[in-house]
């Protein structure tokens, strides 16, 4: 599976754990804006304990461990900047990831093909977008990627204690977030014949020490219905990298090919195939399996550059320079599906007594700056998002909104972009109905990813 393991060179691992540092510090701001799941990450982070862990019991415990993890940084760093302590942790785990993949790379193909995956790694644009945002997704590359390190080790070794390092690892990076299970099944596609019952006995572990937060969350998975069918984008994204992977493989053949093209193609396979019974796949589920794009990469060029082929070089170099543009838009507040900071300056500056939301998770746009909301006052809500231990609180009967509004003189509302598709629930549909029935419209400011309009009743803008 693997050549003789040489011993770890520190330039081979420093290199892309230092580039990893600088692309992620670069820009890590992104001026200010952060997105709808990033404030989740926030208002979870920063509730009390208790109604931490209370609301977990009730939602999103799939991401339990990791909002735990931002729940003590945020009480160690205190007064520090919340944007750069939320972001903070992904960056660290990006760069870590990329050592990590640096060191497989050396293990498997030799240290200048190591050198080269770890760069190629930390640069690939999903990685350099999860590598600046208050979510668990580069931490569960990192955790993958260290995993699979120790799996080497312990294909070699066979020793009981580096088995148990490699599934203790992994279970980490399952309880971060449980689709990097999947990751398990590509490692046990790879492993040499002789070890695949020692694997198959991880993986049984690895699943049983899951299990609980996967019964858990299954009974949570109302939170997953806007996850539609995979669209074209996706399977062509899909299609396109692992016919790149492919195609590497082929160049380099041997351990880099055995290894990593399973961990490439399987994991977002698998999620894809799941996906015909429910829908499931969102690409940033699953992308640790870029840590095989990594290793491949990584291995073809170091033979492109054995064989002394020019043309590999230039398109090494033009590749980086096509993935300029890229990588500066992902520095900015359009390159995130909404701007929750945008939204909530937006909401501070309307002219209105009243609130509602439309639909009511997108509540979350105010729970990072709660000022924005300040004398509006909100007709749909029961109970706030901390209080009735949700992410977005509880919203009364349909009966009761229709009273509020009505009652009401002038209202705010904040609702998706023109186009997108609406809630049927009952109490949905009777703030629009109200709404549009009762009320003209006095004006419409659109920002990154929102409408906020003010209504009034006629006559009255």
């Amino acid at each position: 599976m693997a050549r003789p393991a040489p011993r770890p060179s520190a330039g081979v691992v420093l290199g892309p754990v230092a580039l990893g540092l600088v692309v992620g510090l670069w820009g890590l701001r992104r001026g200010g804006s952060l997105w709808r799941d990033e404030a989740v990450t926030y208002d979870m982070a920063r509730r009390p304990l208790p109604d931490l862990v209370g609301t977990l019991a009730h939602a999103d415990a799939v991401h339990g461990l990791y909002y735990l993890v931002l729940h003590g940084l945020f009480r160690i760093c205190g007064d520090l900047d919340p944007l750069l302590v939320l972001r903070l942790p992904s960056v660290l785990a990006a760069a870590a990831a990329g050592g990590f993949v640096a060191l497989l790379g050396q293990r498997l193909a030799g240290p200048r093909a190591g050198l080269l995956a770890g760069a190629v790694f930390v640069l690939l644009p999903p990685v350099q977008r999860y590598a600046q945002e208050g979510r668990g997704y580069a931490l569960v590359c990192a955790l993958v990627a260290w995993a699979s390190y120790l799996l080497l080790g312990a294909v070699r070794s066979g020793s009981r204690r580096a088995w148990a390092g490699y599934g203790a690892v992994l279970l980490t990076a399952c309880l971060v977030h449980e689709f990097a299970v999947l990751a398990a099944l590509a490692h046990l596609v790879s492993l040499p014949r002789r070890t695949r019952r020692a694997g198959l006995a991880v993986t049984v572990a690895v699943a049983a020490g899951l299990a609980p937060l996967a019964v858990l969350s299954a009974g949570q998975s109302e939170q997953v219905a806007w996850i539609g069918g995979p669209g074209a984008g996706a399977l062509l994204g899909f299609a396109g990298v692992s016919a790149l992977g492919a195609g590497c493989a082929v160049l380099v053949k041997g351990p880099p090919a055995r290894f990593a093209l399973p961990l490439l193609v399987l994991p977002a396979l698998l999620l894809l195939l799941l996906s015909l019974i429910k829908p499931l796949y969102v690409d940033r589920y699953v992308l640790y399996g870029h840590l095989g794009t990594a290793l491949l990469l990584g291995a073809a060029l170091d033979r492109l550059l054995r064989r002394g082929h020019v043309l590999g070089v230039a398109a090494a170099g033009a590749a980086v320079i096509a993935l300029l543009p890229a990588t500066l838009h992902l520095r900015t507040p359009e390159s995130r599906t909404d701007d929750v900071t945008a939204i909530a300056t937006a909401i501070r500056a309307a002219d209105a007594d009243a609130i509602v939301f439309m639909p009511s998770r997108r509540r979350v746009w105010t729970l990072t700056d709660p000022s924005s909301v300040h004398g509006l006052r909100d007709l749909a809500l029961k109970g706030s998002p901390s209080a009735s231990r949700t992410l977005y609180g509880t919203e009364l009967p349909a009966p009761e909104i229709r009273t509020r509004l009505l009652a009401a003189g002038r209202v705010v509302s904040v609702r998706d972009p023109a186009g997108q598709p609406v809630d049927r629930t009952a109490q949905e549909s009777t703030k629009r109905r109200v709404l549009d029935r009762y009320f003209v419209e006095c004006g419409t400011r659109s920002v990154q990813g929102a409408r906020v309009t003010v209504h009034a009743r006629p006559g009255r803008c």
